[in-house]
């Protein structure tokens, strides 16, 4: 048996990352983490989502994975530091805004960046800010209610969430919209709609080609064909289902207990 890459994120948003890593790399074995039972992570505090992070990290070395990818802006801006130092042996991939490419396509200097509140107000970003777009006018807006609705699969309060949260970016012109929150893409055409002629962009390819560079680095591509994608969820197998059927024929879903 081939080592897996290892996936992880509060719930099924990961699976936008996912499903670029599934058709970059297609001779991988990928096992998939949504820790849904207690999703969203934006409200809680640090010590708890990395407390929350570790079981599902531990899970995945048992299952000697060869690399992890935190699929979770939340986890990554508040933890992924803490996961380097604690497990040294494994190379760990995060998530952020794509601010340098959002800065760069934009024409009227204008962008916007959709996350979370925790990574909307975390230093995280506001280096990234800094440190990428200086030359722009950055609006950020952080939603604390749509990850819950996109896991309970609530698409009639999300258009109207939406046409709330994302006037910020309209008032502001913004041509250039980076998603920071990985649960964003999963409802790319419905943040379309409410904003016509906006660039929209997000991580899952920057996440991918990193993931390439560690995998030639390390001499660990591959070699045979026989991939698997195993799913887990701590909450509803159904809503995890929901989502994985759009990246892979009758996915094996399998509901686990991290955190009892």
């Amino acid at each position: 048996m081939k080592n897996p890459i290892g996936i992880i994120d509060s719930g099924v948003g990961g699976l936008s990352v996912a499903s670029t890593l599934f058709r970059s790399y297609p001779k991988e074995s990928f096992i998939y983490i949504a820790d849904s039972k207690n999703c969203p992570y934006g409200q809680k505090s640090e010590q708890e989502i990395y407390d929350l992070t570790r079981k599902m990290v531990d899970f995945l070395m048992e299952k000697e994975i060869k690399l992890l990818v935190v699929a979770c802006n939340t986890i990554t801006v508040t933890a992924i530091d803490k996961l380097r130092k604690d497990y040294p042996i494994i190379p760990i991939v995060g998530i952020v805004p794509v601010l340098k490419t959002a800065a760069t396509s934009s024409i009227s200097k204008k962008i916007g960046v959709f996350s979370t509140k925790v990574t909307s107000e975390s230093q995280y970003q506001r280096d990234l800010i800094n440190r990428f777009a200086r030359n722009c006018v950055v609006v950020s807006v952080g939603s604390s209610d749509l990850v819950g609705m996109i896991e309970n699969l609530d698409f009639d309060s999300i258009d109207r969430v939406l046409e709330r949260e994302l006037n910020e970016f309209r008032i502001n012109q913004v041509d250039v919209l980076a998603l920071g929150c990985s649960h964003f893409p999963l409802i790319k055409d419905r943040i379309a709609k409410k904003l016509p002629n906006v660039l929209i962009l997000d991580s899952s390819g920057a996440v991918s080609r990193q993931v390439g560079r560690i995998l030639k680095a390390n001499n660990s591509y591959s070699k045979k064909s026989n991939s698997s994608y195993n799913f887990y969820t701590t909450g509803d197998i159904e809503k995890l289902k929901f989502f994985a059927e759009k990246l892979t024929i009758n996915p094996r879903v399998e509901r686990i207990s991290l955190h009892d």
